[in-house]
């Protein structure tokens, strides 16, 4: 499966990743295109083979404010988060954004919030 990014521009699309958190987990990714290092962690992002939450920090500063405040984890760029039922369950960023560290994090939250307890 090839990664399809799914533009996550504004406070009606965040809140739809959120609700499909409480579903699967799911992958935000925040990219700044002015930094080599984010276009780095962008190609690792390719590589993770799902829909991935795509925020570009130029076109939506509002939204990358408030996933930070959502989620409690400070902004950095670039940043890989994966929520399940509405919080952080990992989190990644600069060189440590890699497909292979996304897709293990997905992989170990795949089941139901309440079976894992």
């Amino acid at each position: 499966m090839e990664t399809q990014f799914i533009t996550v521009d504004d406070a009606s699309a965040l809140n739809e990743w959120m609700e499909r958190s409480r579903r699967e987990p799911v992958v935000l990714f925040k990219h700044s295109t002015t930094c080599p290092i984010s276009s780095a962690a962008y190609r690792e992002m390719e590589r993770v083979g799902a829909e991935v939450g795509l925020v570009v920090v130029q076109r939506a500063r509002g939204v990358s404010r408030e996933v930070a405040e959502r989620t409690g984890v400070r902004h950095e760029s670039p940043q890989a988060l994966v929520l399940r039922d509405g919080a952080v369950v990992w989190t990644a960023s600069h060189y440590d954004v890699t497909a292979d560290a996304v897709k293990q994090a997905v992989s170990e939250h795949q089941g139901s919030v309440e079976a894992d307890n």
